[in-house]
């Protein structure tokens, strides 16, 4: 099953033709990733979900809806963008819902998931009018975690993400028709292999009340290594012992990985103690997990520095002291007006964008398969004005 690594079809004249910055998305490599997910379905019968929270690429519905089986949503908008822009299952799960939204979101929902007993008691009435047909969740919390980091460990110490066993309410399994669980965050087959195992030992005796489980995402079910062959027999071997149940997986960053690039432009080229060159974007704005993980980018055509002749220090372009990418280097010197492009800057980076600073927007293009470029937006003074009133 293990496939090559689709190669970026993105030329030097397609970059120069782009406003910049600019995000571009190839969908030759989004379908590739969609191809993958799609045999993971045939081999196993589970359903996959787009998690719109990793990657919203509402412009590429017809593609994605090709081979998965919806959406999930975190709330009232994201199951508005499925259901309007989608068209197919949303399932939408909340750690907390406002009254006002839930009989919108139940309306929008085919499954509607809660994070507490006390949450579900409160608003399944309100819910359930609004959609008789809606099928219920609650998401569990298994207790166990590899998470790369407490930040993005929805199992740690006094999580507020999930029901743990200890306040699982017995007296809602008749209201409940499925459990869920989400508890990796860029993970591996082995590490759902072994949540899945913590999650069977303390619910199991649940799942012959259920009619469906859903596992979440945070797998790298796409990504070059990943054992897919070790996740279909895990879902195979889950699915043997649990005939009855439905499964479902919701990748986000899975489905975007690797598929597009941020393009960047520099504007200047300083010197204190080191060469600076200060881009049209920012990592605080347009990039922001480089910050918070942290993780370092992947700049096309650069090495880690000292290790090709001329390094430097790529910074954004806001007041934000720390707006900086990192330190690259590069077989020739840069100059003013020099491409930098970012690689896998599909997922997350999108979603999360902010206009910090007034710093535009980048616009967003697609390299479709017959290889034309199509520029989907560009962004402008009023798209910053009008977010502020």
């Amino acid at each position: 099953m293990q496939r090559q690594t689709e190669a970026s079809r993105i030329t030097p004249e397609i970059l120069s033709s782009l406003p910049s910055p600019c995000w571009l998305l190839e969908e030759s490599l989004l379908e590739h990733n969609l191809q993958i997910l799609a045999e993971i379905k045939h081999r196993t019968g589970a359903k996959i979900l787009l998690a719109l929270k990793g990657f919203a690429f509402w412009q590429e519905a017809e593609m994605l809806m090709r081979y998965l089986d919806g959406c999930c949503a975190s709330g009232l908008h994201e199951a508005r963008l499925a259901q309007e822009q989608f068209g197919k299952a949303v399932h939408t799960y909340s750690p907390a819902y406002k009254e006002e939204d839930v009989a919108r979101i139940a309306s929008c929902s085919q499954h509607m998931l809660f994070n507490t007993p006390a949450q579900l008691k409160r608003y399944l009435p309100i819910a359930k009018a609004a959609n008789p047909a809606l099928s219920i969740g609650l998401r569990t919390n298994p207790e166990y975690s590899v998470a790369p980091a407490e930040l993005y460990n929805p199992c740690g110490l006094y999580s507020r993400l999930g029901t743990t066993i200890k306040n699982f309410d017995t007296r809602l399994l008749p209201l409940l028709d499925g459990l869920h669980f989400h508890a990796l965050c860029e993970e591996s087959a082995e590490a759902f292999e072994a949540v899945l195992a913590a999650f069977e030992e303390r619910f199991d005796s649940y799942l012959p009340q259920m009619r469906w489980v859903n596992f979440g995402g945070g797998q790298h079910l796409t990504k070059e290594g990943y054992n897919r062959e070790k996740l279909i027999e895990t879902l195979t071997a889950f699915q043997k012992r649990h005939p009855h149940l439905t499964l479902y997986l919701e990748p986000g960053e899975a489905i975007g990985w690797q598929t597009g690039v941020l393009m960047t432009t520099v504007l200047d080229i300083m010197d204190n103690g080191m060469q600076i060159a200060i881009l049209d974007s920012s990592a605080e704005a347009h990039m922001p997990d480089t910050l918070i993980m942290p993780y370092r980018a992947e700049v096309r055509g650069a090495a880690m520095p000292g290790v090709k002749p001329h390094t430097y220090r790529l910074a954004g372009n806001t007041c934000l002291a720390g707006d900086i990418m990192g330190d690259y280097s590069f077989d020739t010197p840069l100059q003013i007006g020099d491409t930098v492009v970012f690689e896998d800057q599909m997922h997350y980076s999108m979603v999360k964008a902010t206009t910090f600073n007034g710093i535009p927007l980048p616009s967003i293009a697609v390299l479709k398969k017959d290889g034309t470029i199509k520029i989907l937006r560009e962004f402008g003074y009023e798209d910053f004005r009008d977010r502020l009133g």
